[in-house]
């Protein structure tokens, strides 16, 4: 539909709605049938007393949430096909009193995207997600409801040389990704997935179908790492894509965690941020069990867009001591590189198997940026830590590169030079239940309080793709500007202020909010 007719919808729509009643699931999808008379509601409009409706309120990563009261229920779940039911659904829940929920199908650490304590609506993206490819011109389409997966099998099979850098769990869904920044392994290359936005698709507030041009570059410049929840739906995203060989190499190494491998970690930390960009070695520390014992070991999984002819002398000159052997590496195509990141075996095709989300799990995250080297004894006094919990992980990042020629306040996301690597501390369980959670919370809470000592101040950062409620002092969606900027100032530092300020102007009546949305601009 173009912008043209949406807007003649638009004007269609605020002309029909009746504003006399509070809502009820009855009167939304009266609303609903009014607003397109020509499309049967009970196709994309779900409540309680439909089959589908369980399936699609359960259906979320971190089970953790997953305990739903009744009051907890939302009054109906929108299921859009295009653009014209999410502007009814927007103007429907407005006059009549419902949140919006947006959810994309991905990572929702803390449930934002389905939870909420007033009556509210979820717009369900999982619909839309076509994916439309530009190799001459470099630039594809994607709707916020596609996968990475499937935005990078798409792109694989139009070209062999070309990619976009995004993250490495292909489960994830745009929509949240890209409006929360988003890195993955060719974050020192080319930035992340919010640097290579150039346009966007967004309904906002008023329920008006708006792209770059119209929403003007304030509004642009928000969603791109603000958070798009904050400020409308966001229906699909222009992006830029990038060029990668033919062939790149990719390697992991294993260490146990003894005192020599503390020292490699302790070197890593020194170069992983200065190599060359096109080379990308997060390190993952972890809780293995093994048939005959268990340890903690130290991973350093890596991504070179390159050859391993050019990767072993590179490795030798700038970080020897991990001692990377020709034996350790392998020779793939970048589609085949996702898999491998993901820890998938088999075909590209299986980037589109997301029906069953391999990562669901019981889980509770932090984050943290570093920007001096943690000091040796830390990592001994982590390795202690990790035998109290059987499933934890901290997984680290390296930045420079790009992430260091990009100013601040380019986008929302703010993380740029002076950051060596991101930290996400990582807890699972396998059996819910208050008293399980609370313990492993509990251990998290700790560990993260430990660190305060080695990690970014005023403010200790955080990312917010890694959204941590705990961080922050209000549980409820009216916050205030004072204790938003408490969370805010860690997400966004100098940028929270400007974020307000967008806020305000597109959505003066704070009607997309959650517990962690930008509030509006205090003076």
């Amino acid at each position: 539909m173009s912008l043209v007719a949406t807007s003649v919808l638009w004007v269609a729509i605020t002309s029909m709605i009746c504003i006399d009643a509070i809502g009820t699931h009855n009167e939304f999808v009266s609303c609903m049938n009014n607003i397109i008379p020509f499309v049967n509601t009970s196709t994309y409009v779900f409540t309680s007393d439909m089959p589908m409706y369980s399936s699609l309120v359960s259906s979320q990563h971190n089970t953790r949430c997953s305990n739903l009261t009744e009051s907890q229920r939302p009054v109906g779940i929108v299921t859009p096909q295009n653009e014209a039911e999410i502007q009814a659904a927007v103007i429907c829940s407005r006059e009549y009193e419902l949140q919006v929920r947006v959810r994309s199908r991905g990572h929702d650490y803390e449930g934002l995207s389905y939870l909420c304590k007033t009556p509210f609506v979820i717009i369900d993206m999982r619909n839309l997600r076509s994916i439309s490819i530009n190799i001459k011109q470099e630039f594809a389409w994607v709707q916020s409801g596609a996968t990475l997966g499937e935005l990078y099998y798409s792109i694989g099979q139009a070209s062999q040389t070309h990619m976009f850098p995004a993250g490495i769990c292909p489960s994830v869904g745009v929509g949240g990704h890209f409006s929360g920044g988003g890195f993955g392994a060719m974050v020192r290359k080319y930035g992340l997935a919010a640097d290579n936005v150039i346009d966007a698709y967004l309904v906002d507030a008023k329920g008006r179908f708006l792209d770059r041009e119209s929403m003007g570059e304030y509004l642009f410049w928000a969603i791109r790492g603000g958070g798009g929840a904050s400020f409308g739906v966001i229906v699909s995203w222009k992006i830029k894509l990038v060029r990668v060989p033919p062939k790149v190499t990719v390697f992991n190494v294993y260490k146990n965690m003894d005192q020599h491998a503390i020292s490699i970690i302790d070197r890593w930390q020194h170069v992983a941020h200065k190599m060359k960009n096109e080379l990308f070695i997060r390190l993952l520390v972890q809780y293995v069990h093994g048939d005959q014992k268990t340890s903690v070991q130290a991973l350093f999984n890596a991504l070179f867009l390159g050859q391993l002819k050019d990767l072993i002398p590179l490795m030798n000159e700038t970080f020897p001591q991990l001692g990377l052997k020709a034996k350790d590496c392998i020779e793939m195509s970048w589609i085949d590189s996702v898999l491998y990141f993901a820890g998938l075996k088999g075909t590209p095709k299986l980037l589109l198997g997301n029906k069953t989300d391999p990562y669901v799990s019981y889980f509770k995250a932090k984050s943290d940026f570093v920007t001096k080297p943690i000091p040796q004894h830390v990592f001994v006094r982590i390795q202690e830590k990790f035998h109290e919990q059987k499933l934890v992980f901290m997984i680290m990042d390296p930045y420079g590169g790009r992430m260091s020629e990009i100013s601040e306040p380019h986008i929302p996301f703010p993380h740029r030079r002076g950051n060596l690597y991101n930290i996400q501390y990582l807890v699972k369980w396998e059996v819910n239940g208050v008293r399980a959670s609370n313990e492993h919370i509990h251990w998290l809470r700790e560990l993260y309080k430990y660190m305060q000592p080695y990690v970014s101040k005023h403010p200790r950062s955080a990312y917010l793709n890694y959204r941590d409620l705990v961080i922050g002092t209000n549980r409820h969606a009216n916050t205030s500007y004072l204790e938003a900027k408490v969370w805010g100032e860690k997400y966004f530092k100098g940028n929270f202020k400007r974020l307000t300020t967008v806020k305000s102007k597109v959505d003066p009546d704070n009607f997309f909010r959650n517990e962690q949305s930008i509030p509006l601009h205090q003076n």
